[in-house]
């Protein structure tokens, strides 16, 4: 079992640092065109929590039109982190995330408390072997996904597929990036 500790930080900040501003672009970009939050109306301006944040990239690199005090950071590991300051977020990222957790239910409580979910996450293309795949790391990725197990699970949590699309291959590989809406229910 992977311990995320200051070594697994220090060693994500070596392998990672050269591609982490364009990933980052990407990720803003896909979230912009996928949710309009770069239109946003009545002077509100959007939440979002980092769920996972490792580094803090993604906060590092925000678009201009974000404020930086909009942005929340969490991880489990000993990195610098706002924390999650609010009860309410327009968006949750779970970047690289969801095959880290052991127990989906941990992350609930963010999901109620949401209108938007934006993962990345490698997912296995049916014509490679699994030991020879890139992203079989036994003790660090603890599960292993299919796009529709995703929805069926953020179906569990009223949420629908809005968009699946890979727009971080290349640089990537097999690493798909999807935005989850919230249903709105009738007693809502």
């Amino acid at each position: 079992m992977i311990k995320y500790n200051v070594d697994y930080y220090y060693n994500l900040l070596k392998i990672h640092a050269g591609t982490a501003k364009e990933i980052c672009d990407i990720r803003w970009k896909f979230i912009a065109e996928n949710t309009n939050i770069n239109n946003v109306s009545f002077m509100k301006y959007p939440t979002v929590l980092d769920y996972g944040c490792g580094p803090g990239w993604f906060s590092a690199f925000k678009p201009d039109y974000i404020k930086k005090d909009c942005i929340d950071t969490y991880d489990i590991m000993p990195v610098p982190q706002t924390g999650i300051r609010r009860k309410f977020y327009d968006i949750v990222t779970l970047w690289d995330v969801l095959e880290h957790i052991a127990d989906f239910t941990d992350i609930e409580h963010i999901l109620h408390n949401t209108n938007f979910v934006a993962i990345t996450i490698p997912v296995k293309p049916e014509d490679v072997i699994w030991e020879e795949w890139k992203h079989f790391k036994p003790g660090e990725h603890l599960h292993y996904y299919t796009i529709d197990l995703l929805e069926a699970l953020f179906k569990l949590y009223n949420f629908s597929l809005l968009v699946d699309e890979m727009p971080e291959c290349p640089p990537r590989k097999d690493v798909h990036s999807l935005i989850f809406k919230r249903e709105v229910s009738k007693n809502e």
